[in-house]
């Protein structure tokens, strides 16, 4: 059980992370691939609301994806989209990229020539302010907006997720921010006192799982 303490402090960087961008009409989205098949549901309920005319779901697998999707996050969150009504021409599927940068770039090229302006990217809640960072330094002129199943951190928590792993996501996404752009990876994001003191909290209460030492190649998940 939570100290109530950490439990505000974990809500700080759930908001932190979760930009709130309002549905906007995009060229495409684009379903990023992790863990969550909510991002594919999500993805399919835009698309029926007219938020976009094309998806392109980016994703292969990692290490704690390969055991829910063994076929790949993208192929398996087509067949999502699939189930759900989105017509087939309307997917576009692209199943190398092994991480955010990795899915921006890989994207790009898959729709090059399509006269995209606009793109939605469909993420988890708390992937939504590095996956924004990211595209705004690897497709410049493009404007970028994100979106998922609004859902607070005890909602997301509720079903199949592990509450210890999804703040030890929150505490690692939390020192991506800085990290990534330090190196070129992504757009500066500031980062308010109140989030640095809650991160330094729960680092500091053992959610240390997700933190990396950055290397210059490393652009991982």
């Amino acid at each position: 059980m939570l100290p109530e303490h950490l439990r505000a402090d974990v809500r700080t960087l759930w908001d932190y992370h979760d930009l709130r961008h309002g549905p906007r009409r995009s060229d495409a989205g684009i379903g990023l691939g992790s863990r969550d098949p909510g991002v594919a549901v999500h993805a399919a309920e835009l698309f029926h609301a007219g938020c976009f005319p094309l998806i392109v779901f980016t994703g292969a697998n990692a290490p704690t994806t390969v055991d829910r999707f063994p076929r790949g996050e993208a192929v398996h969150y087509r067949e999502i989209a699939l189930d759900l009504g989105v017509p087939d021409e309307a997917i576009l599927v692209e199943p190398e990229a092994r991480h955010t940068g990795e899915n921006i770039v890989f994207t790009r090229r898959l729709l090059a020539g399509r006269g995209i302006r606009s793109v939605t990217l469909v993420t988890r809640p708390y992937q939504q302010r590095r996956a924004y960072a990211t595209a705004k330094r690897l497709w410049p002129g493009v404007d970028v907006v994100c979106a998922s199943k609004a859902a607070s951190f005890e909602d997301h928590v509720s079903g199949e997720e592990d509450a210890d792993r999804v703040i030890g996501m929150l505490v690692g996404e939390t020192q991506r921010i800085t990290e990534y752009a330090e190196r070129g990876f992504a757009i500066p994001q500031r980062i308010p006192p109140g989030v640095e003191r809650a991160f330094g909290r729960l680092v500091e209460a053992g959610f240390t799982q997700r933190l990396v030492t950055v290397r210059v190649d490393d652009h991982s998940m």
